[in-house]
């Protein structure tokens, strides 16, 4: 992955832990330090959604969907590299 896209995507996510419109991001980010998982971890696995909703939009050239995102947020942790992505 493109580090400057890595990046993007990590402060899009330190902001929506944040945001009070996405209070289900801050949950998930909880749930992931609970289960043992460093700061740089968590964040990544909600990169990675985030990522991964972002594709389906492109591919599909539709609107984004907060259900698909927060059923991909319920499913981790997932097994990542975060060297090779």
């Amino acid at each position: 992955m493109n580090p400057e896209f890595r990046a993007d995507l990590l402060l899009a996510v330190d902001q929506q832990i944040l945001s009070p419109e996405t209070p289900y991001v801050g949950k998930t980010y909880q749930r992931l330090l609970k289960l043992g998982l460093d700061d740089t971890a968590a964040k990544f696995q909600i990169a990675y959604c985030l990522c991964e909703e972002m594709d389906q939009i492109l591919k599909k050239q539709r609107v984004f969907s907060e259900k698909s995102y927060r059923a991909a947020l319920d499913s981790l942790p997932i097994e990542l590299d975060i060297e090779e992505s």
